[in-house]
């Protein structure tokens, strides 16, 4: 499959996927690709992690288990792209494969159902909305942690959720999207630092910091593009406060979105938290407002939405010179 159908594949996919996101009735049906990605893990996790090995060998487990994660989705994937690639009608199947994949429409849904909830129903109904997209406990929050914390999901996600996927499948077409997808998915579920998890992850959480470093500052870079098209946003505070502060995030990666997002919007994002009952402490992002509202939350789907389609944008602009 040449660069230029891949890029054309990735360009309606994301289309798609930002009309019409991943319709409930076929989740209720099949469930989702990353719901069948997680049942794998949870197996591996269930046959290979022992809580009787060593460190040593529960590393040496989840260093497998990552293997045989990656190359099962990616395998498929490539079987996949073969065999529809050749006519137009498998592109269009494959189209509708990769927006499964993509997570635009969704995201967006999420994050601003947390600003309706706190405009209309106040304080309670936003820390259960948010509860629903964020780690922290949402009890210690107030209206403007809320805000704060729709907001630095928004910009994380953004990353994870949608220019990566759109990085790997621009790279290595299906298979990369499959395994970049089995590789994050593995983070969010093992790659943490507990008593069970944190040999057996580790492999998993180092890999995905690896794949989502690309994206991050490809992010970072499209939010302050994009703040120059929002009202009061700042194009050179983003910037400024990209170049300042990303390094700073205890994640290699959150901090370049996470910052943009902040220099954009005249915010101060992340700082201390609370997961659960084990306080975090985190630099700060940006030295704006820490009075986050509603209509932050909305500001800041904006510059998202404009960045999505700076990538879209640029995307295309590259399908042209490819044929050109």
């Amino acid at each position: 499959m040449s660069l230029a159908t891949t890029l054309i594949i990735l360009v309606a996919a994301l289309g798609v996927e930002a009309l019409f996101g991943y319709p409930q009735r076929l989740y209720k049906l099949i469930g989702h690709p990353v719901t069948w990605i997680g049942a794998l893990i949870s197996k591996l996790d269930r046959d290979l992690n022992r809580d009787d090995e060593s460190r040593a060998a529960r590393k040496a487990s989840g260093v497998l288990a990552l293997i045989v994660l990656v190359a099962i989705p990616a395998g498929l994937a490539w079987i996949i792209q073969i065999t529809l690639a050749s006519t137009w009608l498998g592109n269009i199947a494959l189209v509708l494969i990769a927006s499964t994949m993509l997570a635009s429409r969704s995201l967006y849904d999420h994050v601003r159902d947390v600003a309706l909830a706190l405009r209309n129903e106040g304080l309670d109904a936003g820390r259960t909305v948010v509860g629903r997209i964020v780690g922290r406990n949402p009890q210690t929050l107030d209206e403007h942690g809320v805000a704060r914390a729709a907001i630095e999901s928004l910009a994380e996600n953004a990353s994870d959720g949608i220019t990566a996927p759109v990085v790997w499948f621009a790279l290595l077409g299906l298979p990369g999207l499959a395994a970049y997808k089995a590789i994050n998915t593995a983070d969010s579920m093992i790659g943490h630092r507990t008593p069970r998890h944190e040999a057996f992850g580790w492999a998993a959480a180092r890999l995905d910091d690896l794949v989502n470093l690309p994206a991050s500052r490809l992010t970072g870079f499209l939010f302050a593009l994009a703040a120059r098209f929002i009202p009061n946003g700042s194009m050179d505070n983003a910037f400024r406060v990209m170049r300042r502060d990303a390094h700073r995030h205890r994640s290699p990666n959150a901090g370049w979105p996470e910052s943009a997002m902040a220099g954009a919007l005249g915010l101060k994002l992340n700082g201390p938290k609370t997961y659960g009952a084990t306080h975090v402490e985190d630099a700060y992002m940006g030295d704006g407002r820490r009075e986050a509202t509603a209509d932050d939350i909305e500001r800041a789907l904006r510059l998202a939405g404009i960045a999505w389609v700076l990538m879209i944008a640029g995307l295309s602009g590259i399908v042209l010179i490819l044929q050109a």
